[in-house]
């Protein structure tokens, strides 16, 4: 006997403090389909909490948005320094945040080579 799947939506993050990346897919059987994806850009953005502001903003907008049942955000495995790291670790923890506060479980992602 066939278990029907679970149909559910997944939002993709790629997080970064520059541009981050997003895609949304719903699973319809065992069968993913695309929804959207973009980027929001915040190169011209020199406050460092601004940013982070607007990466949990905008993350709270595409829970809204998309409505997901569970979030993928890829882990930062390489900076270009110690800096680039923090930066990149502090955009992941804020989007996660936004996930958490509206009870999303997360998973994190290894970067796709």
């Amino acid at each position: 006997m066939r278990v029907p799947s679970h149909d559910r939506i997944i939002l993709g993050i790629d997080p970064g403090t520059n541009i981050m990346g997003y895609g949304a897919i719903q699973i319809i059987g065992k069968e993913p389909c695309f929804m959207d994806m973009g980027i929001v850009d915040m190169r011209k953005e020199k406050d460092p909490y601004k940013i982070l502001k607007t990466i949990f903003n905008q993350t709270i907008l595409m829970i809204e948005r998309f409505k997901p049942d569970e979030l993928a955000i890829e882990a930062p495995f390489y900076g270009k320094n110690i800096q680039s790291m923090l930066k990149l670790g502090r955009a992941q923890g804020v989007a996660i945040s936004a996930a958490l506060s509206r009870d999303i479980p997360f998973l994190n992602m290894p970067r796709a080579k």
